[in-house]
């Protein structure tokens, strides 16, 4: 799977920055989307491979948190890149007149800009609350890699407003994403209805319903895995370690697929050799 995401996202990303006209805000997002996945993908699963293969693996402590760092970044950047995307659709097809006017070529590298200062402003408070922990007992983090809430449960001082922080911070971001993303697509769905032509309908569903699957995935997963390290008293750590590894790795094995292959201009560049 790992293979296959690095792949298809570098693939979704050649085609992109290689067709001069595909330098559109749709394909542009969906480069930047197919970079980030390949950037969470490698900070992750080559450690999980290794540990699958070879057992346990030391790793220093700024080590450790330079990878909670980047992971806990990036999949808040994973987030802002679905809204954005989510934003583009609506206006394509709810106000298509205002499109060109309103996604411009300013506006999405202010909205490249803005995701990384968020994703570094929320995360960075995280980082600074784990440095204040006294750690006197185990050092063994049953984890396949460094996450938050691991790391934090190895301190011997209260963690209460880690937990606090990590649950307020998640809610106001990745949180207000999915409500932003889910009432954007219900918009979608709502002018989709209103179309007079019963194929432009039946492609609409079809590429919303792959795209709201996706989301529906990567949203599903993370919130599961956050909630039941801070709640789930009684899952087993094997199931907690599962979830954290599938949100990881599933959406950036999928994307590629449904954003990518599912997007025609995309798909005839990548297959017409073949065809």
């Amino acid at each position: 799977m790992y293979l296959l995401a690095v792949f298809g996202n570098v693939l979704v990303m050649a085609v992109v920055i290689w067709d001069r006209s595909l330098h559109e805000p749709m394909y542009l997002f969906l480069a930047m989307l197919a970079f980030n996945d390949v950037l969470l993908c490698t900070a992750t699963v080559p450690q999980m491979l290794h540990i699958f293969w070879q057992g346990p693996l030391a790793a220093a402590f700024p080590a450790c948190l330079t990878q909670m760092f980047f992971v806990h970044a990036l999949f808040l950047s994973e987030s802002a890149v679905l809204l954005a995307m989510a934003f583009d659709r609506y206006v394509a097809i709810c106000t298509p007149l205002h499109y060109t006017t309103l996604l411009t070529g300013s506006l999405i590298l202010k909205v490249g800009l803005v995701l990384v200062v968020r994703s570094v402003a929320v995360v960075t408070p995280g980082v600074l609350l784990i440095l204040r922990l006294d750690f006197c007992k185990s050092n063994i983090i049953h984890h396949t890699y460094c996450e938050n809430m691991g790391i934090a449960k190895l301190a011997c001082n209260s963690i209460t407003l880690n937990s606090i922080y990590g649950l307020s911070a998640a809610l106001l971001t990745t949180g207000l994403d999915f409500l932003f993303i889910s009432l954007s697509y219900w918009l979608i769905l709502k002018t989709v209805l209103q179309l007079p032509s019963r194929e432009a309908r039946t492609k609409a569903f079809g590429t919303c319903g792959a795209h709201i699957c996706v989301i529906l995935i990567f949203y599903t997963l993370a919130f599961f895995s956050f909630f039941t390290h801070r709640f789930g008293h009684h899952v087993a750590r094997h199931t907690l370690i599962l979830l954290a590894n599938l949100y990881l790795l599933i959406p950036p094995t999928m994307n590629p697929i449904v954003y990518g292959i599912k997007t025609k201009e995309i798909r005839i560049r990548v297959l017409g050799p073949f065809l």
